[in-house]
């Protein structure tokens, strides 16, 4: 077992969640992947090892927080990946 599957980033999940409350119709695979890795970037990392620990110690205000900065990022990242595509 690598050490890199042993932790996982938390705000990938909140991401996600992100863009599954903006998804639109015309929305495909590749530009969501894009779209995803624009807004991580623009995150800060927030690694844990079990998602127990990461429930348990994250204060409910923290955690509105993150969600919060995430839909923004996604929102950006929506903006940036249409403005950048490729034809």
């Amino acid at each position: 077992m690598s050490l890199r599957d042993a932790i996982d980033n938390f705000y990938e999940r909140l991401v996600q969640d992100a863009i599954e409350a903006t998804r639109e119709e015309t929305d495909t695979t590749d530009y969501l992947t894009d779209v995803m890795c624009v807004a991580l970037n623009r995150l800060p990392s927030r690694y844990y090892r079990h998602s127990i620990d990461m429930m348990f110690y994250l204060a409910d205000e923290e955690l509105k927080d993150m969600k919060q900065k995430s839909l923004a990022a996604v929102k950006t990242a929506r903006g940036f990946v249409k403005e950048h595509q490729r034809e």
